[in-house]
Formats: C-alpha cells, sequence, structure tokens
C-alpha cells in the first residue's frame, strides 16, 4: 500500500517553483504525490518527473486547473466529446512525460456540470465510448485511466462506487479503474463496506479527507468499516490525503471550502498519516 497528499495541501498551482514540495513529501514519509494539472497549469514535466524519480516517489495526475466546460465526454454534444477526448488525450500525454502512475478524476463528465434532468438513455452508452477510446490511448501510454465517483453537487453522472462499476462494466476495457473519494461518498452512499467490495480488485486508490474535508479521524466518516472492508479486498493501491490549503489566500474559499481545515499542508499530512496507519493495523 502507499500513503500519499494531493499537490493542493500545499499549493494552489504547480510550478516550477513548487519542485521542492517533493522533497518535503518524502521528508514527511510519503509515497506519492497527486499533482493537478490544466491549461492554466504550466510547468517543466521533465524537471518534475527528474526530481521525483531522484526520490522514488511516484505521480499522480488529475485535472483540477482549468478544464473548458465544452471539453465533456459525456455531452449530447458530439463535437464537445471529441474536445473532451482530445483534451484528455493532452493530459495522458503530460502524465506519460511525468513517468506517473496514474489519470485519475472525474473523467467521465465535468465536474461542476450537474443536470437536473431524469437521466438521458444514452447518456452513459455514449460516455462509454468516449471513456474506452481514452482507456486504449493510455493503455498504450501505460497510464492507467481511475475515474472518481463524486457527489450530486458536482455531478449527475457517477455518484457512486456501483454506479462506477457500471460504466466500467459499458466501457470493457481492462486500463479502467476507481478511485473512491470519503469526502464526496459520505453524502451518497450508507453502506461504505458494500461499495468498497463491489469495486474488489479494481478499486486503484482512496481520496482519505473527512466529510468536511479535514483531518481523517475527526469527522464522520465510517473509517473502520472502510479500514476493515480494504483489508478484506486485500486492497494494495494508493490513499492519497486530500483538501485545499487554507493559508494560501482565498484557494481554499475559491474552492469551496470555508473552514480553516488545512493551515498547515504538513501538519494536516502527519496527523493524517498517524491515522491511517493504524487504522489500517488495528483492522488487520
Amino acid at each position: 500500500m502507499k500513503f500519499g497528499a494531493h499537490c493542493y495541501l500545499f499549493t494552489d498551482s504547480w510550478s516550477d517553483q513548487t519542485v521542492h514540495l517533493l522533497d518535503t513529501c518524502k521528508q514527511l514519509g510519503l509515497d506519492c504525490l497527486e499533482i493537478a494539472v490544466g491549461d492554466d497549469v504550466c510547468f517543466s514535466a521533465a524537471r518534475t518527473a527528474e526530481r521525483a524519480k531522484s526520490l522514488a516517489l511516484d505521480l499522480i495526475v488529475s485535472p483540477g486547473g482549468h478544464w473548458p466546460v465544452e471539453a465533456d465526454l459525456s455531452s449530447p454534444d458530439a463535437h464537445e466529446r471529441n474536445l473532451g477526448l482530445r483534451w484528455h488525450r493532452q493530459q495522458v500525454d503530460l502524465a506519460h512525460e511525468l513517468g506517473a502512475i496514474a489519470y485519475c478524476g472525474a473523467l467521465y463528465g465535468h465536474p461542476g456540470t450537474v443536470r437536473k434532468q431524469f437521466p438521458d438513455p444514452d447518456e452513459y452508452s455514449r460516455t462509454a465510448a468516449g471513456l474506452r477510446e481514452l482507456a486504449e490511448y493510455a493503455a498504450e501510454k501505460e497510464i492507467p485511466i481511475v475515474l472518481e465517483p463524486m457527489s450530486h453537487f458536482r455531478t449527475h453522472l457517477i455518484n457512486t462506487p456501483q454506479q462506477a462499476l457500471q460504466l466500467l462494466e459499458l466501457v470493457d476495457h481492462q486500463n479502467l479503474y476507481v478511485l473512491i473519494d470519503t469526502y464526496h461518498l459520505v453524502t451518497e452512499v450508507t453502506e461504505y463496506s458494500s461499495g468498497i467490495k463491489t469495486l474488489g480488485d479494481r478499486l486503484w486508490g482512496i481520496h482519505a479527507c473527512e466529510n468536511n474535508r479535514g483531518v481523517p479521524g475527526r469527522g464522520l466518516v465510517p473509517w473502520l468499516d472502510i479500514f476493515q472492508s480494504l483489508n478484506e479486498i486485500q486492497f494494495d493501491g494508493c490513499v492519497v490525503l486530500e483538501t485545499y490549503n487554507s493559508s494560501i489566500g482565498d484557494f481554499a474559499w475559491q474552492r469551496g471550502m470555508f473552514h480553516n481545515l488545512c493551515p498547515d499542508g504538513a501538519a494536516f499530512v502527519e496527523e493524517g498519516l498517524r491515522f491511517l496507519k493504524a487504522g489500517f493495523d488495528d483492522a488487520r
């Protein structure tokens, strides 16, 4: 099992000036760092990749910067679906340059796009078609595609592990996996254990944080069920601490986090790691 953190615990945007944070992650005892990319995120992939490799630190890529709302694999508009496929392929190319171990996120649609209407019967099938092409493209570059269910406040498409598995079955490609986010799921499921067991070996990773995006162990998330269920399926993926640093101007506020939950990324990681490692040990 690998433990990691999202770059947003330390910075609001990855750049050549933040490469030193890789050393911070290593010093904190982390195995991996998730880097948010987008059209407004500019940095030397070679420089970041070289430093991460020298530290034996794995990189994960996810879209967190500017992502055009029209670039949407689920859109009823074929032009927008094509834009979505091209945009995600560019991020896969970047992930390949970085030597990343996965490209993760709500890649099936666009976070923030919530269609408040009866489900379109063709939505899953057209989304699956785009994901199949993306998964095949990424497979050629040895980059796993990892889908993250999000709450119904962020998407109408994939809110639960069961829905994610349904989409995976439609896509029918081995280069497609799932990451569950404990913050998003707390509003969507009452049985974390059944969701985890449903995914089985297609569960690639976990975003670990509380119902308020705080440090794991301080909120409502049923961690004992999570630890026991992950141990039961012999989970050996990535557990990534995720939140927004609340000491960087209005960064956290812009991301919809209005509490001072992460004034110090390193302290957040230290407390979170202690809780997670003890929890896994106790559940064995």
